[in-house]
C-alpha cells in the first residue's frame, strides 16, 4: 500500500514547455498546504467556509472515503522525473485517439501558463473556476478579485488571452507573493532562480468528462473520458496511480481534493 507524502518540501516548479524561458516572468514557487491554499483563495474571494482544500492520503479507497463528497477539484503536485513524464506523453497520445472530438471542452475553464513557478497558481484557478456552479454562485464574493477576474476572462477567452491578463495583473502576483511568504508555509520558498522538479495540475468534472488540466500542455485540456462529479475523485486518483506506478521509487507526490467542508 503507497501513501501520499504530506511532506513540507512540496513545492512547485515547472519547464515551460515550448516557451522562451529568457524574457519570462519568474514568481516564487507556491508550497503544497491545504492550510495555506485555504488562506490564498479566501483572499482571491472565494468563501471557503463550503468548499476547501483538503489532504487525501492515498489512491486506495480507505483514503478516498475520508473525503467528504462530491469533490469539486482534484489537485496534484508530482516529480517530472523521466519515467512519469513519459507516462504523462502517452496517456495524453491515448486520450487524444479516445477522444476525438474537442466540442465538449468549450465550457472547460482553461489558461494557459506564461509565467514561470506559477504552476500552483494556475492549478488554484483551474480549481475554482471549473467547480460545479452552483459552488461557484455561492462562495465567489462579487467585490472580490477572482469574480472580477472570472468576469474579465470568461471560459470563450482563449486561454492565451487569459494568461496574459494574470501576466499583467499586479493583484494576483501580490496575493501569490505574500502567500508564499506567509509564516503557514512549512518551509523556505527559496530562490526565483532555483531550479526544481515538481509540478501541479488539476482534475475536474465538466459536462460528464473528467479532464486534467495543466498550462504548461500545448494540447490543452486533457480529457481522460466519462466521469461524474460524485466519481470525480475516484477516477483523478486512478490517473495519479498510474503516474506513481510508472515510477514507483518516487515518493514525492501530494494529492488535495478540493471538497465540502466538514460541519
Amino acid at each position: 500500500e503507497r501513501q501520499i507524502s504530506n511532506s513540507p518540501w512540496n513545492v512547485e516548479v515547472d519547464s515551460m514547455e515550448g516557451q522562451n524561458r529568457e524574457h519570462e516572468k519568474r514568481w516564487f514557487p507556491l508550497e503544497s498546504n491545504p492550510t495555506l491554499l485555504n488562506q490564498y483563495i479566501s483572499k482571491l474571494g472565494f468563501d471557503n467556509t463550503i468548499h476547501s482544500f483538503t489532504d487525501v492520503f492515498s489512491t486506495e479507497p480507505w483514503a478516498l472515503d475520508m473525503v467528504p463528497r462530491p469533490a469539486s477539484a482534484v489537485v496534484v503536485l508530482f516529480p517530472m522525473t523521466e519515467n512519469i513524464s513519459s507516462k504523462r506523453q502517452q496517456m495524453r497520445s491515448d486520450s487524444s485517439k479516445d477522444n476525438v472530438s474537442k466540442d465538449e471542452d468549450h465550457d472547460v475553464w482553461y489558461i494557459k501558463q506564461r509565467i514561470r513557478n506559477a504552476c500552483g497558481t494556475i492549478a488554484v484557478l483551474h480549481a475554482l473556476a471549473n467547480a460545479p456552479k452552483i459552488i461557484r454562485e455561492q462562495s465567489i464574493r462579487p467585490s472580490s478579485w477572482l469574480h472580477s477576474f472570472l468576469q474579465k476572462c470568461p471560459a470563450s477567452t482563449s486561454p492565451i488571452e487569459k494568461a496574459m491578463a494574470l501576466e499583467n495583473d499586479q493583484i494576483i502576483e501580490s496575493f501569490h507573493e505574500n502567500a508564499t511568504n506567509d509564516s503557514i508555509n512549512q518551509t523556505s520558498r527559496g530562490d526565483r532562480g532555483d531550479d526544481i522538479d515538481m509540478h501541479f495540475a488539476s482534475f475536474a468534472h465538466v459536462n460528464g468528462k473528467l479532464y486534467e488540466l495543466d498550462g504548461r500542455l500545448d494540447l490543452g485540456p486533457i480529457c481522460h473520458g466519462n466521469t461524474t462529479q460524485q466519481d470525480l475523485l475516484k477516477d483523478a486518483c486512478g490517473i495519479v496511480k498510474m503516474l506513481m506506478e510508472a515510477d514507483p521509487s518516487e515518493m514525492r507526490f501530494t494529492i488535495m481534493a478540493f471538497a465540502p467542508k466538514e460541519a
